[in-house]
C-alpha cells in the first residue's frame, strides 16, 4: 500500500497552537521507526473485553506500520480474536496514537522488505518461512519465530510536544 492522505482533519488544540501538519507527523513516524529508543505500545482487547498493552518494535513500510509478535503471546492471541488495536508512539515532534486493525502477513514479497527495514534499524531480522527470526528480540515478543503484523490505521491523533504544539485528529478511508 502506498502512503495515504487523510480524508478529514480536525483541530483539537484548546490552547491556540493550531492544527498539526499530517506530512510532518508522517515524516516523524517514518524517521522514528524502527529505532530502539522510540517507545511504541500496542493496545489490544482481550477476549473478555479487558485491555492489554505491550511494547513492540514498529516499522513504517509503504504507508502502513508493521510489528512482530510471537504466536503464543497475549497480544497475538488477542489479535487473532479481534484485530482492532492501537499503536501509541512518541516521535520527536508529537505523541501519536493510531487506531486501526492488525493482521498477520505471510507474503514473502512483504516479509523480506519488512525484515530489511528492521535490519536497517539495527535489529538483525531475517525471513524464516512465513515469519521472521533473529538472534534476539524484546522479552515481550516471546521466543522465535515471530509473526509479522500489518497495522492499517483509520484514525490518528497527534499532540505536539514542542513549539508550536497543537493537536489534531485525522481520519483515513
Amino acid at each position: 500500500m502506498t502512503d495515504r492522505e487523510p480524508g478529514e482533519a480536525r483541530d483539537l488544540d484548546i490552547y491556540g497552537g493550531g492544527e498539526l501538519a499530517w506530512d510532518a507527523v508522517r515524516e516523524a513516524l517514518i524517521e522514528a521507526l524502527p529505532k530502539m529508543e522510540t517507545p511504541v505500545f500496542l493496545g489490544t482487547v482481550r477476549p473478555d473485553g479487558r485491555p492489554h498493552a505491550a511494547g513492540v518494535g514498529a516499522l513504517w513500510y509503504e504507508g502502513d506500520l508493521y510489528f512482530t509478535s510471537g504466536p503464543g503471546t497475549r497480544k497475538s492471541r488477542d489479535l487473532a480474536a479481534n484485530p482492532a488495536c492501537t499503536l501509541s508512539i512518541r516521535t520527536p515532534i508529537a505523541d501519536v496514537v493510531l487506531e486501526g486493525d492488525a493482521r498477520r502477513v505471510t507474503d514473502p514479497a512483504v516479509l523480506e522488505p519488512v525484515a530489511a527495514g528492521y535490519r536497517e534499524g539495527g535489529w538483525p531480522a531475517r525471513v524464516d518461512g512465513d515469519a521472521v527470526t533473529a538472534p534476539f528480540s524484546a522479552q515481550s515478543a516471546g521466543p522465535p519465530p515471530w509473526h509479522v503484523y500489518r497495522f492499517t490505521f483509520h484514525t490518528v491523533v497527534a499532540v505536539g510536544i514542542r513549539e508550536p504544539f497543537g493537536a489534531t485528529r485525522w481520519r483515513f478511508s
